[in-house]
């Protein structure tokens, strides 16, 4: 059976093509499903290839999984008949990237809030296109992580497939200290306190996806520092908040501050709608949380690398805080 390397390299004219199944070599573990999927199925929208994924056509080891399933060595992948081939797509309009860290291995962008990481799910473009349609000399460019896409802050790409998997191996591993700040609704006191609330995964009757705090999901800590109060006419008490992520789940701040009483301010999922409203009638139109910094080893050198993306004017116009870190 061929490894994925040949699959993807046979894949260059539009074909239709019967059932595939695939054996994941030890080169491509640890990668998400979707992305192997997107580097096959190169010319399928990745609206489809996520229908896949969703509807269980697309198999691993005859099971559904999901799309952020991280694949292992000899994992069998079952791909459905698709047609495939490279399409006319339209190239992503030039946008200005702020880059905090670069060298041979690692590339560190500030992310500016509204922009996806990636396209799909009705998005057509996001950082990873901008940066392969600005670089078309790089042989690697992949993401290391996530942020949701109103989340602005230091976001990481790995420039070689051995610093990818040294770097999801930290994060999975709980070896990166990544600190946020967030503007909530409520007076939070100006101390610690840890978030210790299990998540769970689910979707809303209209098919939206949204996480939960539920007895039997995946643990989730977040340790809460305030920072600062603050009265804005007619906007009530807000607080400015550092979050220090103690494990990696999806939307675990928000979650996480919005089940404790203390919404983030422009969230539209978890937050106060009410104040959202208020927030866009000042042109305060984002969502206040940011990635501020993330401290990382280095993937081929093996030294700490602290890397920050200067807080939002937004944040501190609207509840001013001090500029030092927790400890």
């Amino acid at each position: 059976m061929n490894g994925l390397d040949s699959e993807a390299q046979n894949v260059r004219q539009p074909v239709a093509f019967a059932v595939r199944e695939l054996r994941v070599d030890a080169a491509h573990a640890g990668q998400r499903l979707d992305n192997i999927l997107i580097g096959l199925l190169k010319g399928v929208p990745k609206s489809r290839i996520y229908r896949m994924v969703r509807s269980g056509e697309v198999r691993v080891n005859k099971h559904r999984a999901r799309a952020d399933y991280r694949v292992q060595a000899q994992d069998l992948l079952r791909l459905p008949p698709v047609r495939t081939g490279e399409r006319s797509v339209a190239q992503p309009p030039p946008i200005t990237l702020q880059v905090l860290f670069e060298d041979d291995a690692l590339l560190a962008i500030d992310k500016p809030a509204g922009l996806a990481v990636h396209g799909g799910s009705g998005v057509s473009h996001g950082v990873i296109e901008h940066l392969r349609a600005s670089r078309p000399q790089a042989r690697f460019l992949e993401l290391a992580h996530r942020l949701d896409r109103e989340t602005s802050g230091v976001l990481l790409i790995a420039k070689r497939r051995s610093a990818l998997l040294a770097l999801h191996a930290q994060l999975r591993e709980g070896r990166c200290a990544k600190h946020y700040r967030a503007v909530v609704r409520g007076r939070w006191p100006l101390r610690t306190k840890t978030l210790n609330f299990a998540l769970d995964k689910g979707m809303t009757g209209s098919g939206e996806r949204v996480v939960r705090v539920a007895e039997g999901g995946r643990e989730a800590r977040t340790r809460v520092t305030g920072l600062a109060h603050a009265q804005p006419a007619e906007l009530g008490m807000l607080s400015q908040v550092d979050a220090l992520l103690e494990t990696g789940r999806t939307h675990q701040i928000r979650v996480h501050l919005a089940h404790a009483g203390f919404p983030i301010a422009g969230d539209r999922k978890y937050g106060d709608f009410e104040l959202n409203k208020k927030l866009e009638k000042r042109v305060y139109k984002r969502m206040f949380l940011h990635a501020l910094s993330i401290e990382i080893m280095h993937p081929s050198e093996g030294r700490s690398v602290r890397l920050e993306a200067p807080l939002p004017e937004d944040f501190e116009r609207l509840v001013p805080a001090c500029t030092q870190e927790p400890r």
